[in-house]
């Protein structure tokens, strides 16, 4: 696994006012979909806030005041093997996959590890967030 981090997604209890505060820092959105995601282009990273109950499903884990956080970290990969290998890594790591890589409804390619502190991880091959040479993901 290369050392990046390529999103930080926050769960959000209500997404306009989250949106509403970034921008309020002086934060531009770099992309929204709809009232689902709004994503902000960082300086080689991209911070999205996704509404907390939605990430937990994505996850494949329940929302019920426990481990989960409402946070995850993505790591983003140049293919969809790329992604299985980095879960498999993971997991010989010492980690625990708790969503085996599968199609995501957004089109692209993930699943989700589980650090030692439980601290969960998006592996994700997307299309639409190229990553550069220096291995930036970028907002297509």
């Amino acid at each position: 696994m290369e050392q990046r981090v390529s999103l930080i997604t926050l769960g959000v209890s209500d997404l306009a006012r989250a949106r509403r505060f970034y921008e309020a820092l002086g934060w531009q959105v770099g992309m929204a979909v709809d009232d689902e995601v709004v994503f902000f282009q960082l300086n080689g990273l991209i911070l999205s806030l996704y509404p907390r109950a939605a990430l937990a499903r994505d996850a494949g884990v329940v929302d019920a005041g426990g481990w989960f956080a409402g946070i995850t970290l993505a790591h983003n990969v140049r293919s969809e093997a790329e992604v299985d290998a980095v879960l498999s890594e993971a997991e010989r790591a010492g980690g625990r996959v708790v969503k085996p890589a599968s199609r995501a409804e957004w089109g692209g390619y993930s699943g989700y590890f589980a650090d030692p502190d439980s601290h969960l991880w998006e592996v994700a091959h997307n299309p639409g967030f190229p990553i550069d040479a220096q291995g930036n993901t970028r907002l297509g």
